[in-house]
Order: structure tokens, then sequence, then C-alpha cells
């Protein structure tokens, strides 16, 4: 398969970077596209991002070789089918609870007899070669969101879910989950400790450990820590602190 920067980086042994592209573009697709990271994961849950504008800002990304994924709005097989066959190489997966919706989202991304995906990969065997279907199996990266008390207390069993390929730690809303204001880059000693614990038990389990976070202090941090997938805010933050940066300057 073609486009796997972020698989040819975990084979190396070293940490992932991924980019959040919540902005309903082409044009910043393509200008994230155009820096060093492994993979670019587009937003259809908290971003601006519909399925038709990801489509679109998938073929902006194609050129870069960075390994392209998604957010999906919620554990439901037609979107994740849809943005696998719209070419896709991972799908990150919101509020996994329990095993029970770890498996449902792991079958949704696999042919038979390992999962219930429909075969039809319209685009993704234009962009991934004639081969797609033996491989896609094996290749798609499923990431299980853990970002609730419940799926903490669950997390064990989440990591027994065969085909997962790991977890990703949605930190503001594991905070809120636990009593906490929103927020990235966690410091509470309880929200710090949970957060070590999904790492452990991913670990433990043979899993890759992916967690969001807003600043490359905190996200050098998390690599410091054993986790092997890091996202670092997101194309409107990003941006924001940019214009932000000169404003002030300016002022």
């Amino acid at each position: 398969m073609k486009l796997t920067k972020l698989h040819d980086r975990w084979a190396a042994g070293k940490p992932a970077l991924n980019g959040w592209c919540s902005i309903p573009s082409t044009v910043t697709a393509e200008i994230m596209s155009n820096h060093d990271y492994d993979s670019l994961t587009i937003d259809l849950q908290h971003g601006l991002v519909d399925y038709q504008t990801a489509l679109t800002m998938l073929q902006a990304m194609n050129a870069s070789g960075i390994t392209p994924m998604a957010r999906v709005p919620w554990n439901e097989p037609g979107i994740i089918m849809k943005l696998l066959d719209a070419g896709c190489l991972g799908i990150i997966c919101p509020m996994i609870n329990t095993a029970e919706d770890a498996a449902a989202f792991v079958g949704a991304m696999r042919y038979a007899p390992d999962g219930y995906r429909s075969s039809g990969p319209t685009r993704a065997i234009m962009v991934h070669g004639a081969d797609y279907h033996h491989q896609a199996n094996e290749t798609l990266v499923s990431m299980a969101m853990i970002e609730t008390v419940e799926a903490f207390g669950n997390v064990d069993a989440i990591c027994a879910t065969e085909g997962l390929t790991g977890l990703y730690v949605g930190p503001s809303d594991l905070a809120v989950s636990m009593g906490h204001n929103p927020g990235l880059d966690r410091q509470e000693e309880d929200v710090d400790a949970a957060i070590g614990k999904i790492l452990e038990t991913a670990k433990k389990h043979g899993l890759k450990a992916g967690i969001h976070c807003g600043s490359p202090d905190y996200l050098k941090s998390a690599y410091e820590r054993g986790f092997d997938f890091a996202t670092i805010a997101s194309d409107i933050r990003l941006i924001g602190q940019a214009i932000a940066m000169n404003i002030n300057a300016i002022r």
C-alpha cells in the first residue's frame, strides 16, 4: 500500500506526529500536508468537515505521502466504511466505552471473515493499489478513543479486542468525565494517573497508545512517557496562535 509514512515510522520503532484538520478546506489541508507530519487526521466529529469536503481534502493531501486518517462523528459503520472507501488508512473513533463498542468499531473496519465491512473501496483501490482488499485488514489503523470514566474502567477489556491497533486518549472529555473543566495538557493528579494507566494497559496488550496535546512541550513529554502517537493542537488552533503572535508583536 501507498501513503504509509505512519506505518513506516512505527516499524522503525519511533513515535509518530499527527496533524489535525478541522477546517473544511482543501487549501488548509494541502498546507498541513506540506509539513513534516507522519499522519493527518480529518476531524468529522468536532471539526467543521462533512463527508464530501473530507473527500476533497484527502485528494489535496495525496501528493504528500503522509498517512491519511479521519476521526468519525460516532461509532457508526456507515461513515467508517465510506471514509475507508474514500482512501483513509486510519480511523479514530470517539466514545468507545465498552468492549462491545470496540468490537463493533473494529468489525466495521475489517472485511470478512475478520469483520463485516462491505466491499467497494471506490477511491481506496485507486490510491492504495489493486491489492487493497487483501491488505486492508492488516494495514488499516483503528484507534479507539478513551475519554470517559466508563471507558477507563473497561480499558483492559477494550484492549483485548482482536484487530484493534491502539487507544487514543481524549484528555478533555476524560477530564470532564472526572469532574474537571475541559482542556488539553492535563496537570491534575487524578487525570494524569488515569492517562498513565491507559498508556500502561495499551502497552500490556501490545497496542499503540496515542494522545491529543496542546503544546510541543506536553507532546514531547508524552513521547518520553512512551506514547507512540501524538497530535499537536489543530489547524484552527495553530493558525490562531500564529495570528495572535504576530498581532501581539505589532501592537
